[in-house]
């Protein structure tokens, strides 16, 4: 049976595919599915997990990418994402790769989709279902957890410009689940910039700084509660952002921080 991705692109599965990651999250995601061995590139930033990527050939950022290392690597199968790569890059990458895998996870349980389609197209369909039943397991236990006071949270990513998050993001929507949204910011862009003002400060109860993109740290976190008033928390930006495996541990993340972080 064919497997659909996020542009609606159907795929054969393929036991011999030959594998090209753009995406740090899946490539995770790839090889704790067993698939390490078919995975023929990676980003500098797929990291995860350390002893199986290291000896997966590097072709660039996932932005940066190296089109020259990727055609000589002879891939079959690129898998990318609509938020992380860029669209001239994956269309440059298409003229010789047969097959691109487009994904587009928006919200925590999207990892089931996600984790099906990585498992069905490259033969892993028992192993995803495997992580799928824990998934859902570790869903219910965060869906079973008391739920604390509904609060507005601002999730930022970046300063100097300092940038947050929509409510359009696969971040805003783990937030969703312990009862955190995010305020509406006057720039429409997917990650808005904003300036802080007392007009925004009156509509928060708190500051989530997150440890990527920016290297934000405890001493940035510090000084700015004691600057806006506010409470402020440093938060993993692995565990708030990354899907596939990481969101395992990013939901039992996210209900240790409903339990300890001052909002609301």
């Amino acid at each position: 049976m064919p497997f659909t991705d996020a542009l609606g692109t159907q795929f054969q599965p393929d036991p011999a595919a030959r594998i090209v990651s753009l995406v740090p999250s899946i490539t995770e995601l790839l090889c704790d599915l067993g698939l390490a061995g078919q995975l023929v590139g990676r980003t500098g930033f797929c990291i995860h997990p350390a002893g199986q990527v290291a000896s997966i050939a590097k072709i660039g950022g996932t932005k940066d990418v190296n089109l020259e290392k990727i055609r000589k690597l002879a891939p079959t199968h690129l898998v990318v994402n609509i938020d992380e790569n860029e669209k001239p890059t994956v269309d440059a990458l298409a003229q010789y790769v047969p097959h691109i895998v487009v994904t587009h996870p928006v919200a925590p349980r999207d990892n089931l989709a996600l984790a099906r389609l990585m498992g069905g197209i490259f033969c892993a369909e028992e192993q995803a279902e495997t992580w799928c039943a824990a998934f859902e397991a570790q869903y219910a236990a965060l869906q079973a957890m008391p739920k604390g006071r509904p609060a507005t949270v601002l999730y930022c990513i970046w300063q100097d410009p300092w940038m947050s998050i929509s409510a359009d993001t696969y971040i805003a929507r783990m937030m969703a689940e312990i009862g955190w949204r995010v305020p509406q910011l006057d720039d429409p862009a997917r990650y808005p910039r904003f300036a802080w003002s007392d007009e925004l400060l009156a509509r928060i109860d708190g500051v989530l700084l997150s440890t990527e993109p920016y290297r934000f740290t405890q001493v940035h976190a510090d000084a700015l509660e004691k600057r806006i008033g506010k409470p402020v928390c440093l938060v993993d930006g692995e565990m708030m952002s990354w899907y596939g495996s990481r969101s395992l541990a990013g939901l039992r993340y996210l209900g240790a921080l409903a339990q300890s972080a001052p909002m609301g």
